[in-house]
């Protein structure tokens, strides 16, 4: 059991294996809130307008429309419950608990009917394998509060540093947002140039919507809880286009290392969290592996950064 404290620590334990299976849910459970609003919002590139974002409690959709009226979807993972708000001041509540993905599915979207806001989904999951339908997966799933609140401030970490390194660039660059596909919180600079036709493959995903997020040349970084070849909580960077020499770069810290797997250079949270400057740590990643990204790249360096 964390100690009575844990909730003041800023950067937590976050190991993987304690809490794989909640963390699964949690995936689920934001592909649901975040399929609702793809369903009503207009799209906007590189899929921007499926995201959820940061909040003082947990993630958010932002405002999401519905005709003439508004509404948001929250997380709140301190009180641990869904919350969904209207503007014209109805809401409902779902207390986040053990349960199957298809009861969270039916509860979200009875309340959604009864605040007069029904909405239709592609009820099946993205970007995992051997995929369930939201509606028939009844398996229990479990849930446990003070992993799903680490992991929520750990997010909120990550996001703080993520936007003082997004302050520096001038160019094009997406917001500080949290894909429920990988499920990771992402962060993308831009070239400005075009790149050559993504080759796609990525499980129970649309080719063209792949294609389309990496229509252009870009340096992206994030956070991700881990899995499959990184099994623990790591910061990533990639390329896209990868420029040549990438992947031998001697970017910062020293414990950062490339995956010949992802493709991508891999840090691992531990290696943050211990650091006596967590912030310079991770802003030193950040920074390196852009530059290993961009030098070769020959990026307009000099027009696309911000003259601090």
């Amino acid at each position: 059991m964390p100690p009575a404290n844990d909730t003041q620590e800023a950067w937590p334990r976050l190991p993987l294996d304690a809490w794989s299976d909640t963390h699964t849910t949690l995936h689920l459970w934001t592909q649901i809130v975040g399929k609702v609003r793809l369903a009503q919002c207009e799209p906007v590139n590189h899929s921007w307008h499926v995201t959820l974002y940061l909040t003082a409690r947990g993630l958010t959709t932002g405002l999401i429309p519905y005709g003439t009226r508004g509404f948001q979807i929250d997380f709140d993972f301190v009180d641990h419950a869904l919350l969904v708000q209207a503007s014209d001041g109805s809401e409902a509540s779902i207390a986040l608990r053990p349960q199957p993905i298809s009861a969270f599915y039916r509860a979200l979207m009875a309340e959604l009917s009864r605040l007069g806001l029904p909405v239709r989904i592609h009820a099946k999951p993205n970007e995992v394998e051997s995929p369930v339908r939201f509606d028939r997966d009844d398996a229990p799933r479990a849930y446990d509060p003070v992993y799903a609140q680490r992991f929520w401030r750990v997010l909120l970490q990550s996001d703080r540093v993520f936007k003082r390194f997004r302050s520096r660039f001038a160019g094009k660059c997406s917001p500080v947002h949290f894909f429920w596909g990988a499920p990771d919180l992402a962060l993308t600079r831009f070239s400005g140039r075009r790149a050559p036709e993504h080759p796609g493959g990525i499980p129970n995903l649309p080719d063209a919507v792949t294609r389309e997020a990496y229509s252009h040349e870009v340096s992206s970084c994030g956070f991700w809880a881990g899995g499959g070849p990184v099994p623990y909580a790591a910061y990533y960077s990639y390329a896209y286009p990868e420029p040549p020499g990438f992947a031998a770069a001697q970017v910062q810290p020293d414990a950062a290392s490339y995956s010949t797997a992802l493709r991508e250079f891999i840090l691992a949270y531990d290696v943050v969290r211990e650091s006596p400057q967590p912030d310079d740590t991770l802003l030193a990643f950040l920074q390196s592996t852009y530059e290993a990204a961009a030098n070769p790249g020959a990026w307009n360096r000099a027009a696309l950064e911000r003259v601090t």
